[in-house]
């Protein structure tokens, strides 16, 4: 079946590529100033920052998605399900894998990013991604299957867990495995719990990097606290199905690897033989794709570069300021008004450890321990989207630190 959209009115027309949060934020501010589509091959917004809580059994998986159609809902803006294969420059489509094709006067490019391995070999046969709820589903799976299988032994069998990537989602990946291991697991079965290993694997010399000197220190000893092995300055050459071979050392045992090295750009915008620096799209500093003046890339597929002449980071502030300067930028267009150059304001970085365990940096301000924890907290509860998200994760939360429990700990990753 082939469709196309038409033009009944004199408001532009508008295909967003992706419903992350760039995508929604882009398509909630141009709501009712524009004729809007999103397309996006899932019907869910997944909430990518709490995805390790899932893989650790402290949300349900359930939590952290939310219909795109009802994020949508009281809006005029329009949905499809499906991929991009192809974009007809001379007449302004894009042609879907279900064959619709979209006419714009406008596209945005919003399709985020996936997992980078780096060349680094054995990552896709034996290392577990963080970039989708199957993904997490299937971490906190091969965690709890690797535990049952521990629990038979009554020896000194051990079970390591090895997390690569000292950013924000391997520490917050590391402390709560920590946690689980501590909390619930030991007290499911204490023999096992303490034949349990985690390991956290950063290549530079400290983790969290984005954070000044004194707060990752404090991040590393909070983890230690933990239980935590901490390695930086540790390269990884190679993965494998038991363990990670470093390019100087010895091998680390690794029974479970999750890969949290890093990100890139989604292969699908190389395919619509878009202009790509690196893996993201090429952009100007008005978030216009090169040589495509109505074509604009916002978020982590985005190419612009800051003042100082590097890509912006991949996180969600970024995606969502940009899908709110397009939007206008779009709006001012259409009215003859003079295009901007986008300019990130950096609201601060923030990363969770543990129970009471959290580090806030803000410009010069900084916060740790227990006030940066509950920071962080009700930050992510505020941009959760959905009234039963943030109940149910409320809910989930408040019994996680009243009881030291996790009840989502199911092995659900395959229907027997």
């Amino acid at each position: 079946m082939s469709t196309s959209t038409r033009n009944t009115s004199t408001k532009p027309r508008v295909v967003i590529l992706g419903a992350g949060f760039g995508g929604l934020t882009a398509a909630r501010a141009l709501a009712g100033k524009a004729e809007v589509v999103v397309v996006d091959r899932h019907n869910f917004q997944t909430f990518l920052p709490l995805l390790y809580q899932v893989s650790t059994a402290g949300l349900a998986a359930d939590h952290v998605v939310h219909p795109v159609r009802g994020a949508l809902r009281k809006t005029d803006v329009k949905f499809r399900m499906g991929s991009p294969i192809s974009i007809d420059h001379k007449n302004k489509s894009v042609k879907l894998d279900s064959s619709e094709v979209l006419e714009f006067d406008h596209l945005i490019i919003a399709m985020g990013s996936v997992t980078a391995d780096f060349g680094v070999p054995g990552v896709v046969e034996h290392g577990l991604g963080m970039k989708s709820v199957h993904e997490a589903i299937s971490i906190r799976a091969e965690v709890m299957r690797r535990f049952e299988d521990l629990a038979r032994f009554e020896d000194d069998t051990r079970l390591s867990i090895a997390v690569v990537g000292g950013g924000p989602t391997g520490v917050e990946m590391a402390g709560a495995l920590a946690e689980l291991k501590r909390g619930p697991l030991h007290n499911d079965l204490a023999h096992a719990a303490e034949h349990i290993d985690i390991y956290l694997i950063e290549a530079g010399p400290r983790i969290l990097p984005m954070f000044s000197e004194k707060l990752s220190a404090r991040a590393a000893r909070d983890l230690q606290k933990l239980g935590v092995h901490v390695r930086t300055k540790t390269a990884v050459r190679e993965i494998k199905s038991r363990q990670i071979v470093v390019k100087d050392g010895e091998p680390i045992p690794a029974e479970v690897t999750i890969w949290a090295a890093g990100v890139k750009g989604e292969p699908t915008a190389a395919a619509l033989n878009l202009p790509i620096a690196g893996s993201r799209v090429k952009s100007s500093q008005t978030l216009q794709v090169e040589n495509y003046p109505h074509i604009w890339a916002i978020g982590d597929i985005s190419g612009a570069l800051n003042p100082e002449g590097r890509f912006y980071p991949m996180v969600a502030p970024v995606a969502m300021q940009q899908g709110r300067f397009v939007a206008q930028q779009i709006i001012d267009l259409t009215a003859g008004k003079p295009l901007k150059e986008f300019k990130y304001k950096d609201k601060g970085s923030m990363a969770t450890i543990g129970r009471h365990k959290a580090v806030v940096e803000v410009g010069k301000f900084s916060m740790v321990g227990a006030p940066a924890w509950f920071a962080w907290l009700w930050l992510h509860l505020f941009y959760l989207l959905g009234g039963r998200n943030k109940v149910g994760t409320m809910a989930d939360w408040t019994w996680n630190y009243l009881t030291f429990d996790r009840g989502n700990r199911h092995i659900m990753d395959s229907l027997d």
